[in-house]
C-alpha cells in the first residue's frame, strides 16, 4: 500500500490495517475503541496513521509537547515570540486548583511558569472564549500578582521590598475567540498593559497577550506561513497533512516535535487512554458550555423581564398621575361651568329687576298723565 503524505515524513506512523488488527487483538483496547462514537474512532485512526495531523490543542498533546520540565525550549520559544523578547523558564509553578475546578468547562490547558527574571507567565488555551475576557483576565492576573507577593513576602520576611515583585504575564490562546476580537479581523496578537494619559511611566506589572487562533486560520488562507510566529500557530492549529508538510519544509525543526508525538501514538495503551480522557473532557465541556449559555440566556431574560416590569410600573405611575391631572382639570371645568351659569342667572335677574323698574315707572307716568288730562 502506498504511503500517505505524512507517512513519507514519519515512517513510524501506523498503517491503518495493522493498527485496526492491533486493536482487535487486545480485548481491553477493543472495548475502549468500541465505546467511542464512529466519528471519534475515525479521528483516532486518522491521526495515528497520518491521514490527518494530531490536534495539538488537545490537552494531552499540548502538555506533552510543551512540558516545561522535559522540553522547556519549546514553550520558551513560543512565549518569546509572543512577548517579543527572549525568555527562559526557571521553574513550573502549581496551578490554582480552585480556579481550574471553577472554569474547567472551557479551559483546555493552563501552565504557570516562573521566568529567569522571576516574573511569572500564565499560558492557557481556551476552547471557547469566556464572556468578558478582559475582566476575567484582569482578575487572574491580579491573583498571580498576589500569589507572587505572598511567596516573596513569606520567603524574605523583614527584608521584603516591593522591588522584588516582578511582572506577571497572562498569555491566552483562543481556539474560538469572542466577538470583540472579530472587530479586528487582521490582527492575530493583541498586547495590553497599563499606561498613563500624561506620559508618566510606572511599571504596574500586569501584561496581557491574547491570540485568537480562529482569526489566524482565516488569515492563513490568504497569506500562508510568513513568520516564525506563524509557524508555531500553524503547528498549534492545523491538522491538514499538506499544511504540516509545508510547515516542515519551511521550518525543519518541527519535524522532531511531530516525531515525539507520533512515537507517543505507537504506544496504544497510553495514547488510547489519553484520547479517551480527552473525549470525556470535551463531552463534559460541551455540556457545561451549553449550560453556561442557557444560564446566560436565562439571566438575560430575567433582566429583560425586570426592566419591562419597571417600565410598566413607571407607565402605570405616569397614567395615574395623568388621570389625577385629568380629574382635577375636569373638576375645574365643571366649577367654571357652574360659575358661568350662576353669573348668567345673576345677570338675567338684574336685567329683570331693571325691566320691572322700567315698567313700573312707565305705569306711574301713564297714571299721572291720565290724571292730568282729567283735570
Amino acid at each position: 500500500m502506498a504511503k500517505n503524505l505524512l507517512q513519507q515524513y514519519f515512517p513510524m506512523l501506523w498503517v491503518r490495517e495493522e493498527l485496526e488488527e492491533r486493536i482487535r487483538k487486545d480485548s481491553v483496547l477493543f472495548s475502549i475503541f468500541q465505546s467511542w462514537k464512529p466519528e471519534q474512532r475515525d479521528e483516532f485512526l486518522d491521526f495515528c496513521t497520518g491521514e490527518r495531523g494530531v490536534k495539538i490543542l488537545y490537552d494531552c498533546f499540548f502538555k506533552e509537547v510543551f512540558n516545561p520540565e522535559y522540553t522547556p525550549e519549546r514553550l520558551e520559544k513560543l512565549v518569546s515570540l509572543i512577548m517579543k523578547q527572549k525568555v527562559r523558564i526557571l521553574q513550573v509553578l502549581p496551578n490554582d486548583s480552585v480556579r481550574i475546578a471553577d472554569e474547567a468547562s472551557l479551559l483546555i490547558t493552563d501552565i504557570v511558569v516562573e521566568l529567569e527574571d522571576h516574573s511569572i507567565a500564565n499560558v492557557e488555551v481556551q476552547k471557547i472564549g469566556y464572556m468578558f475576557p478582559g475582566q476575567r483576565s484582569a482578575c487572574y492576573s491580579a491573583d498571580l500578582l498576589l500569589r507572587q507577593y505572598k511567596r516573596i513576602r513569606g520567603r524574605k520576611k523583614e527584608n521584603f521590598s516591593y522591588k522584588d515583585i516582578q511582572n506577571v504575564y497572562t498569555i491566552v490562546f483562543f481556539e474560538q475567540s469572542t466577538v470583540e476580537f472579530h472587530k479586528f479581523p487582521k490582527d492575530i496578537l493583541h498586547c495590553f498593559e497599563q499606561k498613563s494619559d500624561t506620559g508618566l511611566k510606572l511599571n504596574l506589572l500586569q501584561k496581557y497577550y491574547f491570540v485568537p487562533l480562529d482569526i489566524f486560520l482565516k488569515n492563513l488562507q490568504n497569506k500562508g506561513i510568513k513568520t516564525e510566529l506563524d509557524a508555531w500557530l500553524v503547528f498549534l492549529t492545523c491538522d491538514e497533512p499538506e499544511r504540516i508538510a509545508e510547515l516542515i519544509q519551511a521550518y525543519p525543526e518541527f519535524k522532531r516535535t511531530y516525531e515525539d508525538i507520533y512515537e507517543l501514538c505507537r504506544n496504544m495503551e497510553d495514547v488510547m487512554g489519553l484520547f479517551s480522557k480527552e473525549l470525556q473532557e470535551l463531552d463534559r465541556n460541551t455540556v457545561q458550555y451549553m449550560i453556561d449559555v442557557m444560564q446566560d440566556e436565562i439571566d438575560a431574560s430575567k433582566k429583560l423581564i425586570t426592566e419591562q416590569e419597571q417600565q410598566l410600573n413607571e407607565q402605570a405611575k405616569q397614567l395615574s398621575e395623568k388621570d389625577q391631572q385629568l380629574s382635577e382639570k375636569e373638576q375645574q371645568l365643571k366649577q367654571q361651568e357652574l360659575d358661568n351659569q350662576l353669573y348668567a342667572l345673576l345677570d338675567q335677574d338684574e336685567r329683570l329687576t331693571d325691566l320691572r323698574r322700567a315698567i313700573k315707572d312707565e305705569a306711574f307716568r301713564k297714571q299721572l298723565l291720565e290724571e292730568y288730562q282729567l283735570k
